[in-house]
């Protein structure tokens, strides 16, 4: 686990962007169980990554077009939500940073670890954006 004075920053650029933090499987569970669409980031420390997805997640955040609900969990450390959270994203394997929309409980679309680096935050969010207009109207 990370020292959580490590990571509050990390934590609170997306909790102050509108993201419920998850930290245990049932409210990982409920989230994306529930009817409408439920938008999970597994925010992470890694820089080259998690740079990029958190301003991305961000922007998404303000865009017209929004899921139902956006929740985040803490890879290292949130580990119960986390958890719950990539057995849901299966089959897909697990990898932080990572970004995945469902709708009504269903996976509809993901962003693993390897579309998120090398591209810029605004990449990233044209690819969510796209992915909002298409399942959350």
């Amino acid at each position: 686990m990370y020292p959580e004075e490590m990571i509050a920053p990390m934590r609170a650029e997306l909790a102050n962007s509108g993201y419920t933090e998850t930290k245990t499987a049932d409210e990982v569970k409920s989230a994306i169980n529930a009817d409408g669409t439920t938008f999970v980031v597994v925010n992470s420390v890694c820089g080259c990554a998690a740079g990029s997805a958190r301003p991305a997640a961000m922007a998404v955040a303000k865009s017209a077009v929004k899921p139902t609900r956006m929740i985040t969990v803490f890879a290292g450390n949130d580990v119960e939500a986390v958890n719950e959270a990539r057995g849901m994203m299966q089959p897909f394997p697990p990898s932080s940073p990572s970004m995945a929309l469902f709708k009504n409980g269903e996976l509809v679309h993901m962003v693993e670890r390897h579309h998120i680096e090398g591209r810029t935050a605004e990449m990233i969010a044209g690819n969510l954006l796209s992915a909002f207009e298409e399942h959350c109207k």
